[in-house]
């Protein structure tokens, strides 16, 4: 019984779980252009966590970015390379959709 109900909750857990592909440098040296990663829907999010995030200045660009603290509404998130990284700097408040679970793909593998 307990074997099933654990299944189920490992099936929806996969079946909510979206593929994302890196592109640019804003998260080097933690991420890297192309690679690829498995996010999850947004429960918790805590500083620290790698995330998927919409700015409200920006609804039409899609970010990876590192949530630092909650900031409004949402999120003030970051890119681990300040030097080359469009994030709560420059476009502020962001809604996070997911949190990166897992990379997957290594671009430079």
């Amino acid at each position: 019984m307990a074997a099933a109900a654990a299944g189920a909750v490992v099936g929806r857990l996969v079946a909510r779980t979206r593929a994302v592909a890196v592109s640019g440098p804003s998260m080097v040296p933690t991420l890297r252009d192309g690679d690829a990663l498995l996010a999850y829907p947004v429960g918790r999010v805590r500083p620290g966590d790698v995330v998927i995030a919409r700015f409200t200045a920006r609804p039409d660009l899609l970010v990876v970015k590192r949530a630092v603290r909650p900031y409004g509404g949402g999120w003030w998130v970051e890119g681990d390379n300040p030097f080359v990284s469009d994030d709560s700097r420059t476009y502020g408040e962001a809604a996070v959709l997911a949190r990166v679970i897992v990379r997957y793909w290594r671009a430079d593998a």
